[in-house]
């Protein structure tokens, strides 16, 4: 088959809800017969899996047209090699963007929707259709692309982790994570649920999630408060107050995928005779990183982007010093 070039092209797959469920039960009957006994609907896992198996086969002969041609699974790329001249093809969901992204030093990835009915694709631009027109421009590095900002992990035993979307520092298990804290001048001792630190790529997920959820809570309490006191002068109960709902939900978080700085929030501080809740929220920036020491004896973690299987222990003497990654990741436009 005659190509446009010799370039290698990586496309990066991830298994369907279907595949997944094949490899638990063994075959896909067996998974028929569980999920169909739990009263779901198994039509919507074949419908998936055989889109996905279609725009996979289109794909890779679209991909073949223009270059040597590459499929690597999501679950080997922590331990894939990537040349510096590859190109990078993902299709799958936005998450498989941004876990790819952060095991690449400035090859740029194209995100391709495998489903558009089915996901919106934020970080997914193109469809397969595209490919022939996209390919040949980023391969020969003429089509433009955005820059993404990524977080980075470093401990004092030398391990790294880089964060497309987000961090987390805490515990492994559902609990409470010790660990001191500093941020500048200022330090404490904390007892969370974790560290979250979000870069702009990730500033519309996780992060938006905690400060619209802690927003809301301060509003619901503060409306409860002003109810039990009117209830105390009146000497009866009073209806609750609908007003500043609606603030719940605008809660402005995103912040540039480039930007020269990062987020943290804290999950759940619980202030003690020997904890603070001070530190809780702040900008992390190449002068002023975050430093983190473990307090805790054992199951302590750090992780990115969800992938709670790829992580580095944080247990007691270990300190992570998290600031942003001297790389960054490259999305074709």
């Amino acid at each position: 088959m005659s190509r446009l070039s010799d370039a290698k092209i990586v496309l990066v797959t991830r298994p369907t809800r279907l595949a997944e469920l094949a490899t638990r039960f063994n075959t896909v009957s067996q998974a028929r017969f569980y999920v169909e006994h739990q009263g779901a609907d198994f039509s919507d896992y074949l419908r998936e899996d055989e889109t996905y198996r279609c725009a996979l086969r289109e794909t890779q002969a679209l991909l073949a047209q223009v270059g040597r041609v590459q499929v690597v699974d999501r679950g080997f790329l922590p331990n894939f090699v990537f040349a510096p001249e590859d190109t990078v093809v993902t299709l799958g969901q936005d998450g498989l963007v941004a876990n790819t992204l952060k095991y690449l030093s400035g090859q740029p990835v194209v995100g391709v929707n495998p489903d558009p009915d089915r996901w919106d694709g934020r970080l997914l631009p193109f469809r397969v259709s595209d490919l022939p027109k996209v390919m040949p421009e980023a391969v020969q590095r003429k089509r433009p692309a955005r820059l993404v900002t990524m977080a980075k992990a470093e401990l004092n035993n030398g391990q790294t982790m880089h964060g497309v979307n987000d961090l987390f520092i805490g515990p492994k298990t559902h609990g409470s994570a010790r660990y001191l804290i500093r941020s500048g001048e200022a330090s404490e001792i904390q007892s969370s649920s974790g560290v979250i630190v979000s870069t702009g790529m990730g500033s519309t997920g996780w992060l938006k999630s905690l400060l619209t959820g802690a927003a809301a809570i301060t509003q619901s309490a503060g409306s409860a408060r002003t109810r039990l006191s009117a209830a105390g002068r009146l000497g009866g109960g009073a209806p609750a107050s609908p007003r500043g709902r609606k603030a719940c939900g605008s809660v402005q978080t995103e912040f540039a995928w480039d930007a020269s700085y990062l987020c943290y929030t804290v999950r759940e501080p619980f202030p003690t005779k020997t904890t603070g809740a001070s530190l809780v929220f702040g900008r992390i920036t190449p002068d002023a990183p975050l430093i983190l020491e473990s307090r805790m004896a054992e199951n302590g973690v750090i992780f990115s982007d969800g992938i709670e299987r790829d992580y580095l222990e944080f247990n007691s003497g270990t300190q992570a010093v998290i600031g942003i990654a001297e790389r960054k990741g490259v999305l074709v436009a």
